[in-house]
């Protein structure tokens, strides 16, 4: 209803009342939309969280990795330029020994010329020349048989017993991967018939009764699904255990020889090595010197 023109607008009580009503109705809830919209998910600060560490783990790895590329540069250029250097004061050392043992005759100094000469000119090991050649008592049958030309005797004959062939073939029909009927159960079948396969092809019955009785099992249950909170815990863990592994790495690195000596100069490493082979120069001339005293 509208009032009449010139006129003040006029309403009853009951038409305020309503219309303060809806109007405090209307801003309580725009009030409790606005905290609902303000509380945060209870895994965001835990979410927050894990993308930190996963930068801090990235930025570590990035520092760890370069450090290993200029250690193993480093390493090279040290084996290219010094490594001539260190072969020639073995050589020296080893016949300054072997000079002085002429000389004195002693035991201790033959000894000592022995194991000088070693360095210079090491030998490999017999296993190492060998590998799987050799047994407990020496050289295999099979290699002794081939050293000598004579024929080498074949592999012993497995012949599985009649109820490791009925173990076997009741396996296949009921674990045959054919009978999948997604690719997850095909794997799973495709690995425990190739178990199956080896167990016969050593006529193990044993085991194929063991397979046996897994197959019968049936397959391990999934997982509880994690929650997101478990997730998000999981993954802060999974981070926490690869720094202390890159950390063990990184000491690895840092403590070895090259590592100490790369961070005596990480600014300049090719001067370090010219400074390195001045006194390995000074050294082949100090022992050059003394070779030369022994054989007078």
């Amino acid at each position: 209803m509208h009032d009449a023109p010139g006129e003040p607008t006029i309403r009853n009580d009951d038409e305020q009342d309503v219309q303060d009503t809806t109007s405090a109705s209307h801003a309580a809830a725009g009030a409790g939309g606005a905290a609902e919209a303000a509380v945060p998910r209870p895994e965001a600060r835990l979410e927050k969280a894990v993308r930190a560490a996963e930068q801090a783990l990235i930025e570590f790895e990035i520092a760890l990795e370069t450090f290993r590329v200029e250690v193993e540069n480093f390493s090279r250029l040290h084996h290219q330029r010094l490594g001539p250097m260190y072969a020639r004061l073995d050589e020296l050392d080893a016949m300054i020994a072997e000079a002085r043992a002429a000389r004195t005759g002693d035991p201790a100094d033959v000894r000592r010329a022995e194991e000088a000469r070693a360095l210079v000119q090491p030998m490999p090991g017999v296993e190492e020349l060998f590998h799987d050649w050799l047994d407990s008592e020496g050289l295999s049958p099979e290699a002794a048989a081939m050293l000598t030309d004579q024929p080498v005797r074949p592999p012993k004959r497995v012949r599985p017993s009649d109820e490791a062939r009925k173990l076997y073939r009741d396996l296949a029909r009921k674990a045959h991967p054919d009978l999948a009927q997604d690719d997850k159960e095909r794997a799973r079948r495709e690995e425990f018939i190739t178990r199956v396969n080896a167990a016969y092809g050593r006529g193990d019955e044993p085991l194929l009764r063991e397979l046996t009785e897994e197959w019968a099992a049936g397959p391990a249950p999934e997982e509880h699904r994690r929650s997101e909170s478990e997730e998000l815990y999981a993954r802060l863990e999974w981070l926490s255990h690869r720094k202390e592994l890159l950390t063990l790495v990184a000491k690895e690195l840092e403590e070895s020889a090259i590592g100490a000596m790369l961070r005596m100069a990480p600014d300049d490493p090719d001067r370090l090595l010219e400074e390195i082979a001045e006194q390995l120069l000074a050294e082949v001339s100090e022992r050059e010197s003394q070779l030369a005293q022994l054989a007078r």
